[in-house]
C-alpha cells in the first residue's frame, strides 16, 4: 500500500538530533518522574508501587483507571467510550481505518497532521480539502464547508486547536460544523491533542464529542501534558466507533505497556496542576514571541489563541526549506519549513519550550537575520 511520505517527520528525523535549540519542538517542556511525581503530590518512594507489578499486556482497552481518567476530561464520563491507544498518532491511524473504505468522501481541513488526509486517500479514498485562509485567522469557512459536504461524505477530518497555525475553533463554529456533518450523517475526527493550551479562561476548549453525537476526539499525553515519552493517547467517541477501532488494533497494538498506562492515570488524575504548569509556560512563551516578531518588519502571524505552535509569514526571497537549512547550519535553531505542511512563505515555530531555550533561540535568529538578511 502506497502512502505519501510524511513531510514533517521526515525533517524531524532529518534534523532534530543535529540542532542546537529546537524551535520546531511541539510538546511542552517534557517533564522527568521525577517531576510528575513531585506535580502529583508523590515522592521516589511512591514508586515502590511499581515493584509488584506484572509485565503482562495489561487491560487490554486501558485500564479502567486510566480510562476513566480520560473520560473525566469530557463532559460525558463515560469510560466505555474510550480506547487507549499508542499515542495520539495511533489514535487517528485507528480512526481512520475503522471507517474510511476505497470510494468514500472525506472532507480534510488543511493545514492539519497529515494523517488527516494521507490516510484516507492511501485507503483509495476521495479526499477533499478544505484551505484554512490567514485572511479568516486560519477558521474554516462554514460556507465552503457546506458546499464540500455531500450525502456520501463519510467523515470530516480536522484538529483544534489547529496544528501548525495555532487557529482555535470557538464552540458557537464547532456546532455550526456539527449540523453540517449531521445534515450528512458523517462523523467528525478531531484531533485535540493540544487541547488543555487556549491562551484564555481555564485553557480547556470544548470538545467535539460533547456537541456532536458522531464526534469523535483523539488526544494523548505528548503535548500539553509533556509526557511524550509514554507514547499513550486516546480515541473517545461513539460505542460503534470504538468497536470497530478495536477490531483493527488487535492487529498492530494490543495493549500499551501497563507502566506507561499507570503513569498516565497518575498524571490525568492530577491534571490541573499539570495543565497550570504547561500554560505558565505556553502563555509567557506567546508573548515574548508575539514582541520578537512585531521587532522586525519581514515578520508577521496571526498570534496564536491555543496549541504551542504557530505559523510565521516572512518577507524574504526564498523557499522555506532553504531558509531553515540556512538557519540550522548557522545558528543551529531549528524551526520547521511551512513546505512540509502545505504553507510555502511560512515557518512553524513552537513556544512551548524553556523560557530560556526560546529566548536563546530567538535571540540568534535575530543576529542572523541581521547579518545575513539585512533589510
Amino acid at each position: 500500500m502506497y502512502i505519501e511520505p510524511f513531510g514533517v517527520e521526515l525533517w524531524m528525523n532529518e534534523w532534530e538530533t543535529k540542532c542546537a535549540l529546537n524551535l520546531a519542538e511541539t510538546c511542552v517542556a517534557s517533564l522527568t518522574i521525577s517531576e510528575l511525581l513531585q506535580l502529583t503530590g508523590q515522592n521516589e518512594g511512591d514508586l515502590s508501587a511499581l515493584l509488584p507489578m506484572k509485565m503482562t499486556y495489561g487491560a487490554i482497552k486501558g485500564s479502567e483507571r486510566l480510562r476513566s481518567a480520560v473520560a473525566a476530561l469530557y463532559a460525558a464520563h463515560d469510560p466505555a467510550q474510550v480506547l487507549i491507544t499508542h499515542g495520539t498518532i495511533g489514535a487517528n491511524m485507528l480512526v481512520h481505518k475503522a471507517l474510511v473504505e476505497r470510494d468514500d468522501h472525506v472532507v480534510a481541513i488543511v493545514p492539519t497532521y497529515q494523517q488527516h488526509y494521507s490516510i484516507p486517500s492511501s485507503i483509495g479514498a476521495e479526499v477533499e480539502k478544505l484551505h484554512l485562509r490567514e485572511e479568516n485567522n486560519f477558521l474554516p469557512d462554514p460556507d465552503e464547508l457546506r458546499v464540500m459536504v455531500t450525502p456520501e461524505t463519510k467523515l470530516i477530518a480536522m484538529n483544534n486547536p489547529n496544528n501548525p497555525t495555532g487557529a482555535l475553533i470557538p464552540r458557537e463554529l464547532l456546532e455550526e460544523i456539527a449540523a453540517i456533518a449531521r445534515g450528512a450523517g458523517a462523523y467528525i475526527l478531531c484531533d485535540e491533542v493540544y487541547r488543555g493550551m487556549d491562551q484564555e479562561g481555564d485553557g480547556m476548549s470544548a470538545s467535539i464529542i460533547d456537541i456532536y453525537e458522531k464526534g469523535i476526539s483523539t488526544a494523548g499525553m505528548s503535548k500539553a501534558f509533556s509526557l511524550a515519552g509514554l507514547r499513550l493517547g486516546w480515541i473517545a467517541g461513539p460505542l460503534e466507533v470504538i468497536e470497530a477501532a478495536m477490531i483493527h488494533r488487535d492487529y498492530d497494538t494490543i495493549s500499551v505497556g501497563v507502566i506507561d498506562d499507570h503513569f498516565a492515570a497518575l498524571a490525568l488524575e492530577h491534571k490541573d496542576r499539570i495543565l497550570e504548569r504547561s500554560r505558565a509556560i505556553t502563555r509567557g512563551n506567546l508573548a515574548k514571541l508575539d514582541a520578537w516578531i512585531a521587532s522586525d518588519p519581514r515578520l508577521s502571524w496571526i498570534k496564536p489563541r491555543s496549541a504551542t505552535v504557530g505559523l510565521i509569514k516572512y518577507d524574504l526571497d526564498m523557499l522555506s526549506r532553504d531558509f531553515c537549512i540556512d538557519l540550522l547550519e548557522k545558528t543551529g535553531v531549528m524551526f520547521t519549513p511551512g513546505s512540509a505542511l502545505g504553507m510555502e512563505g511560512y515557518v512553524r515555530v513552537g513556544f512551548a519550550n524553556s523560557p530560556e531555550v526560546l529566548e536563546a533561540g530567538l535571540c540568534r535568529v535575530s543576529e542572523f537575520l541581521k547579518k545575513y538578511y539585512p533589510n
